[in-house]
């Protein structure tokens, strides 16, 4: 499973299309689909009045992924569950929180989670976090609309200050150096591929970011490449964090924000204004600085 972005935009679309694709009309080939039927009783509960009358409202988030989320001896903790927590706050309930595995798409874990419901047990959430954000991709899946875009990820290197006195590395570094990445990650496919291939030799695979970063904290790699949050906030001693030119990388950043169901408009409204206030009045960034990580306002 591609772990912090099998649930974004396919890979190949998200990170490695020429950039003219993204310049022309996003929707130009959109075809609409079927008029979305939801039978299950698992949507009751996502209209405005039923979230007031029960006093909490349910957020979708992704377990095991710090600093966006996770269960801290039992309590949820991270970027994403204090922002639902303002949201929820906004809307006058209490936040309550369920955390969910990353699919292998985000149509799926769309699907999963905010307009059916899983195929075994469980059922659809509120609002869902961390959810990328995409022009073209919101055409294609009309169940869900996307309110509420709070930061810009970005794609970036961590290096040991140690091996690099004079400042960070470029990926044609790692013809020779090594560096760690998440395995199945836009970083492992990029180096994988970058120069034809001659960086593949000095990657580093690891089963998440936290592994890689705990590589280079160790002194077994000389760098590691991912999110910026992650290589933040896992970040050691002698450990720096830079963004350099990512030659043939055609997206290296992308929006995020939060996912509802399409047909609770009120709530998908709220959820915006929520968010708008918080990037107004700075909470979104003091949340951000709170877990030792640099927001990135939304670019539009």
């Amino acid at each position: 499973m591609i772990r912090n972005w099998a649930w974004s935009i396919c890979v190949a679309a998200l990170c490695l299309a020429p950039q003219d694709v993204w310049a022309n009309d996003p929707c130009a080939d959109h075809v609409p689909q079927p008029k979305p039927q939801n039978a299950s009783r698992d949507i009751v509960g996502q209209d405005m009045d039923t979230i007031m009358d029960r006093g909490f409202m349910t957020f979708a988030v992704y377990e095991d992924f710090a600093p966006y989320s996770w269960e801290d001896a039992g309590q949820p903790r991270g970027v994403d569950v204090d922002l639902a927590h303002l949201i929820a706050e906004y809307v006058g309930v209490e936040a309550r929180f369920k955390f969910v595995t990353a699919g292998e798409t985000l149509d799926a874990d769309l699907r999963n989670n905010i307009w059916k419901g899983p195929i075994v047990g469980g059922a659809v959430s509120n609002a869902m976090m961390r959810v990328p954000y995409d022009s073209a991709f919101k055409c294609r899946v009309e169940q869900v609309v996307f309110p509420g875009q709070y930061h810009e990820e970005r794609i970036a290197i961590a290096y040991s200050e140690a091996a690099y006195p004079d400042g960070g590395p470029v990926p044609a570094y790692f013809r020779f150096d090594t560096v760690a990445v998440e395995n199945d990650s836009i970083a492992d496919f990029y180096l994988s591929g970058f120069a034809g291939g001659q960086t593949g030799k000095g990657v580093r695979r690891y089963p998440s970011m936290q592994a890689a970063m705990e590589a280079l904290n160790a002194g077994e790699t000389m760098a590691a490449m991912g999110p910026k949050a992650q290589l933040e906030f896992f970040a050691g001693d002698g450990v720096a964090v830079h963004e350099p030119p990512l030659a043939g990388l055609a997206r290296g950043k992308w929006v995020l924000g939060t996912a509802v169901h399409f047909a609770y408009r009120p709530l998908s409204y709220t959820v915006g204004d929520a968010v708008t206030e918080a990037l107004s009045n700075g909470a979104v960034e003091k949340i951000f600085a709170e877990y030792g990580i640099t927001h990135h306002p939304p670019q539009w």
